[in-house]
């Protein structure tokens, strides 16, 4: 596995990944096969992205985000055809295939790269570079080393030497997408969710959650799923989208909630609460964040 191999000689492990020695809280598929039921909600099939095809429940309406925001770029990303499956990096289907509603219209790579935390990264990276906000696309490593776009499509690269990173100019300048994409693959390598964790801020009231916010459990093994839309009723009640990336490298997918299948894709959310549960998995506690 990509992380666990690099990491073992640089850092210490903490991302998405499964280790012999932790516990991760993550739902089997026998218990979430029991209570996954279908949704009683009305979806929109044949609409494209997750504002259209998700409809905000009866007296409930959506909380659309401010054009160019972050939110905004992902309450209108495109979706593939419905019903689409879950795919790894590899073009094979995963086993758990009933706790989805949607996959995101975008690769995973072709590299065991791009997993949970490295979803969000990807989206947000993807969204700061469509919107030509090139100079705020920068993440750090694990390590707490910051490695930037800027510096990167200019010709810097990381090497590694023990426990250090190093950063030195060995290339020409190159802003193609495609030479972005190879950055991405090296944020995915060595950042995981401890660091994303650092650069967010907690969100401490459950009425300032908004489309673009995160779940996450910092740590080895650690997860992440982001908010990818709102709705609120006239008593200021909101319910949320859920979507994540997962191990392996897999498609970006939105949730279910099998645990509410009256609201379901729907989830409820509490700022407050010890414990969250998604479909795949169980965040204790509750850790909210945001850009």
């Amino acid at each position: 596995m990509k992380k666990a191999l690099l990491f073992a000689i640089l850092f210490i492990i903490f991302s998405c990944e499964k280790t012999t020695n932790s516990k991760p809280t993550i739902l089997g598929e026998e218990v979430s096969a029991n209570i996954e039921q279908k949704s009683s909600l009305n979806i929109n099939e044949d609409k494209n992205t997750i504002k259209e095809r998700f409809p905000a429940p009866e007296d409930y309406s959506w909380i659309e985000e401010k054009p160019d925001s972050f939110g905004h770029y992902l309450e209108h990303f495109n979706l593939k055809k419905y019903g689409a499956p879950i795919l790894k990096y590899d073009g094979t289907a995963i086993a758990t295939q009933h706790l989805h509603q949607a996959i995101f219209d975008i690769d995973t790579g072709t590299k065991d790269l791009q997993q949970c935390a490295d979803a969000l990264i990807r989206l947000r990276a993807e969204y700061l570079f469509k919107t030509k906000k090139f100079g705020e696309i920068k993440f750090h490593f694990t390590s707490g080393d910051l490695m930037m776009w800027d510096k990167y499509k200019n010709g810097t690269r990381a090497f590694v030497n023990g426990n250090s990173v190093q950063f030195k100019k060995t290339e020409n300048f190159d802003d193609s997408y495609e030479n972005f994409r190879k950055y991405l693959d090296l944020i995915f390598t060595y950042a995981g969710t401890i660091s994303l964790n650092k650069e967010t801020k907690p969100v401490l009231k459950t009425n300032d959650l908004k489309t673009g916010d995160i779940l996450i459990t910092a740590g080895s093994p650690g997860h992440i799923v982001f908010i990818t839309g709102v709705s609120e009723n006239k008593k200021g009640d909101k319910l949320f989208l859920l979507a994540e990336g997962f191990t392996p490298a897999q498609s970006i997918h939105l949730l279910k909630n099998p645990f509410n299948p009256n609201i379901s894709p729907w989830y409820e959310l509490d700022v407050d609460s010890p414990e969250t549960k998604t479909a795949r998995y169980i965040f204790t506690p509750s850790n909210f964040r945001s850009f």
